[in-house]
C-alpha cells in the first residue's frame, strides 16, 4: 500500500519545522513508518540548491530564476526520497512542499502564473499531497518567533524581507486553502507548540482516518494494528 504525504506550510516563524517533528515522532510511536522531510533540501543534490536559495544568492536574478531553482531542487527531492519511500509503503512529513512556491515566488513574488504551473507540472507530475496543514498566525508574531529562535544566528533570505511581504504570504496561503478544501486545513499556530501539536493531530486523524494508518511498522514503535486502533480511538 502506498504511504501518506503530508505537508507543512505556513510564513516565518509559523512553526512548520516543531510540528513536522511533533507529527513524525507521534505517528512513530504508533508504529507508523515516516520519513521527515524538507524543502527546500531533502535529498543530496536539493541540499545544495538549499544553500543557494537560502544565501539569497539567486534573488538578484528575480522570481523566476528563483521558482526554476525551487523545482530542481523539488524534483531531485521527490525522485530521491519522496517517492521511494511512498512507494514502499512509508508516510512522508514534508516541512514545506509545491505551496511554498506558489506564495513566495508565484503570487507575492509575481513570477509568471503559467511559469509556476509548468513548474509544478514536470517537478511535481502527479505526487501530490494527501493532506496540507497550513500553520496560519500574524506576520509579526511569526517574525518574532523566527527571530528568537536563530539567536544571533544570520537571517536567511526570506526572513529578511519587510512585514507587507510576510504578511502577503499570510494572504497567499489562505487563499490556496480556502481554493483546496479537500487538501488543505488551516491551523491556527498562534498557541503554544502542544496546543497546536493537539490541533495538528486531531486533523490528521480525522482527515486520513484510522483505515489509513495502517502501513508497515517502523523500527521503534508497536505494529500497524496497534496505530489503527488508537487512532480510532482519539476523538
Amino acid at each position: 500500500m502506498r504511504g501518506k504525504f503530508i505537508t507543512f506550510e505556513g510564513g516565518e516563524g509559523s512553526g512548520k519545522s516543531t510540528q513536522a517533528t511533533r507529527l513524525a515522532e507521534r505517528l512513530r510511536a504508533l508504529g507508523i513508518a515516516v520519513v521527515q522531510t524538507r524543502e527546500p533540501g531533502g535529498s543530496p543534490g536539493a541540499e545544495i540548491v538549499r544553500h543557494v536559495l537560502l544565501a539569497g544568492a539567486a534573488k538578484p536574478l528575480g522570481p523566476e530564476a528563483e521558482a526554476m531553482l525551487f523545482a530542481a531542487a523539488r524534483a531531485d527531492h521527490l525522485d530521491r526520497t519522496i517517492r521511494p519511500a511512498l512507494d514502499r509503503g512509508a508516510w512522508v512529513v514534508c516541512d514545506r512542499f509545491a505551496d511554498s512556491t506558489r506564495v513566495y515566488q508565484g503570487t507575492v513574488g509575481k513570477a509568471d502564473p503559467a511559469l509556476i504551473r509548468a513548474l509544478e507540472r514536470v517537478a511535481v507530475g502527479d505526487t501530490r499531497p494527501d493532506l496540507t496543514l497550513v500553520l496560519d498566525l500574524p506576520a509579526e508574531v511569526g517574525l518574532a518567533r523566527a527571530d528568537g529562535r536563530r539567536e544571533g544566528g544570520a537571517v536567511d533570505r526570506f526572513e529578511s524581507e519587510a512585514l507587507g511581504f510576510h504578511a502577503a504570504l499570510r494572504d497567499a496561503y489562505r487563499a490556496i486553502a480556502e481554493a483546496e478544501p479537500g487538501r488543505c486545513v488551516v491551523i491556527d499556530a498562534a498557541g503554544p507548540p502542544d496546543q497546536v501539536a493537539d490541533a495538528v493531530w486531531a486533523v490528521v486523524c480525522a482527515r486520513l482516518g484510522a483505515a489509513q494508518i495502517d502501513g508497515p511498522p517502523s523500527t521503534d514503535g508497536p505494529p500497524a494494528g496497534t496505530a489503527a486502533r488508537a487512532v480510532a480511538a482519539v476523538p
